[in-house]
């Protein structure tokens, strides 16, 4: 396993990671459930999980940030509650942070979509910025909770260093399409995928053909999958997403990464790079078609072989 203290996207399991870049650490959509425990997901319903963390809540960094996609047991679960520092703040949507204050989350921001809020550390930033997301199809939306994507971006001195995009459970919707018009250059991008059904009818996440479509409209430099097979509600395992992007030619984007390791991330060269921040990134290999080999990928550039100006 890697070191969660590196720097990178550490993938603890489900939608939670730890990013850790530019000196700042954040927690995202914490889920900290066991094998075998239930996570509420509204009206009565709940799903057993089916895999355990790469961590515990315990076992943590100092965070400066969590930021929340919305409330539901699979992103936001029991463990998280009683264990998260309640001084952190936490960027989420407004439905979420009315939620969270009550529980001792004084802190809880809530972003209407455009939205931002900045966090400083010298003269370094990080901007989160909420994005659009729909969580099921038409009026079914109305008996779910709000869902919000983010967009991280890392910044010195002004200057944009790097953006990291999360999809959030959000389905392939019209509204997605204004994210790469405001966002035309993204470095990496989180998708959560799973093709989630409630009541085993309703799809309410991406499932392998949706995010391969997604992939291709955000287009994102690379593409790190979450979110696909932790829990017995989600229908579309990873190798539906693998056979989409495959055949769509997207597969060179895609990075694997296996629970308990960690995607490096990379140091633009005009940002001159920062100590601790490695210069090029790496990730364990998730278990493909026939098994797992468990050999890293090696070291690549993270903005691939693709050359685009960099915008603030």
């Amino acid at each position: 396993m890697s070191d969660p203290a590196d720097d990178g996207v550490f993938f603890v399991g489900n939608a939670t990671t730890l990013i850790r870049y530019g000196g700042f650490t954040l927690l995202t959509d914490p889920n900290f459930l066991h094998r075998g425990q239930r996570a509420y997901l509204g009206y009565g319903l709940t799903s057993r999980r089916r895999t355990d963390p790469a961590i515990g809540v315990g076992e943590l960094p100092a965070l400066d940030a969590v930021v929340l996609s919305h409330l539901h047991g699979d992103h936001w679960d029991r463990v998280a509650r009683r264990g998260l520092d309640r001084d952190v703040p936490v960027v989420t949507t407004p439905q979420a942070a009315r939620r969270l204050r009550p529980q001792g989350f004084h802190g809880a921001v809530g972003l209407d979509t455009w939205s931002g809020h900045e966090l400083r550390r010298g003269g370094r930033t990080l901007r989160i910025t909420a994005l659009p997301g729909r969580h099921a199809p038409g009026p079914a939306q109305a008996l779910l909770p709000p869902v919000m994507g983010s967009m991280l971006e890392f910044g010195t001195d002004g200057r944009v260093d790097l953006r990291v995009h999360i999809s959030g459970d959000t389905l392939l919707v019209p509204e997605l399409a204004e994210i790469p018009r405001r966002y035309p250059d993204i470095d990496l991008a989180i998708v959560h995928l799973g093709g989630t059904k409630i009541l085993g009818m309703l799809m309410v996440t991406m499932d392998g053909g949706q995010g391969a479509d997604w992939l291709g409209l955000i287009d994102p430099d690379a593409v790190m999958p979450v979110h696909y097979d932790d829990y017995e509600a989600f229908t579309s395992p990873l190798d539906d997403f693998r056979r989409h992007v495959e055949q769509a030619g997207l597969a060179d984007r895609v990075r694997y990464v296996a629970r308990g390791e960690t995607l490096r991330l990379p140091v633009r060269p005009e940002s001159g790079g920062a100590p601790g921040v490695p210069d090029a990134r790496e990730a364990q290999s998730a278990p493909g078609p026939g098994g797992a080999s468990g050999v890293p990928e090696p070291a690549r550039d993270a903005a691939g072989t693709r050359e685009r100006g960099r915008q603030p």
